[in-house]
């Protein structure tokens, strides 16, 4: 094979391989339109919307929408997800999903009044 045909087929070959952002860094990023990506178990991507990030009890929670169709999660609802905090200085801060459905409940109540006071302020 000559040198150049097979320059080409390097070409043709190379996988580029997509930049994950941390999606923590994109949480807190008030300009990021990218989705948040995150890993399951299995180690494959799942692509969410942020919807929100709400302040409460000394924790802040992301309120998260799958953007492809996600087994057991209904098209028009969210997740939560804690942001914990690293146990070392070796680690970063990491996603949790909230099982808890009192800490879900709280989280929405809180999400939901922040969207009727923010209409209240929009019919002023």
């Amino acid at each position: 094979m000559s040198n150049e045909k097979e320059q080409e087929l390097k070409q043709e070959m190379k996988v580029v391989r997509k930049e994950v952002k941390n999606p923590i860094d994109c949480l807190f990023d008030e300009n990021n339109t990218d989705a948040i990506v995150l890993f399951n178990e299995n180690g494959e991507e799942i692509a969410f919307e942020q919807i929100a990030l709400i302040p409460k009890k000394g924790k802040t929670y992301a309120i998260l929408q799958p953007i492809d169709e996600m087994e057991g999660v209904g098209e028009d609802e969210a997740l939560v997800f804690s942001i914990e905090q690293p146990k070392n200085e070796e680690e970063q801060e990491y996603l949790t999903l909230v099982t808890d459905v009192e800490i879900i409940d709280e989280v929405f109540k809180v999400y939901d009044d922040l969207v009727d006071e923010e209409e209240k302020k929009n019919k002023r």
